[in-house]
């Protein structure tokens, strides 16, 4: 179960990172990683429909101690879309404490 509440919550997370501050994918993944498992496998693909759905935007940052990085911006469309998605999480994580509250508590039969 865990995996698949990450899976529907993963874009949320990576948004509300941004939403911090424009980031390359490593350190996405570092940064994730300090709280939920999460891959750099993981990682590619999402920021590749991140972009498509123009959540993010991207430019390169030269670097002196190799290629140049990747960095992701999170868009307008982008943040407008966290909001969403944090309103929504935050009412199933109500809905669901209240099922869970009303089991302990005896509420339900």
């Amino acid at each position: 179960m865990k995996t698949q509440l990450k899976k529907g919550a993963l874009d949320m997370c990576v948004l509300a990172v941004l939403a911090q501050g424009d980031s390359y994918a490593w350190a996405i993944v570092n940064q994730l990683s300090s709280s939920m498992e999460i891959s750099d496998g993981t990682i590619y693909p999402l920021m590749r429909r991140l972009q498509d759905e123009n959540w993010v935007s991207t430019y390169l940052v030269e670097s002196s101690s190799g290629p140049s990085r990747k960095y992701y911006r999170l868009t307008d469309t982008g943040l407008a879309s966290l909001k969403e998605m944090r309103q929504e999480w935050d009412e199933f994580v109500a809905e669901v404490h209240g099922v869970l509250n009303g089991i302990h508590t005896g509420g339900a039969r």
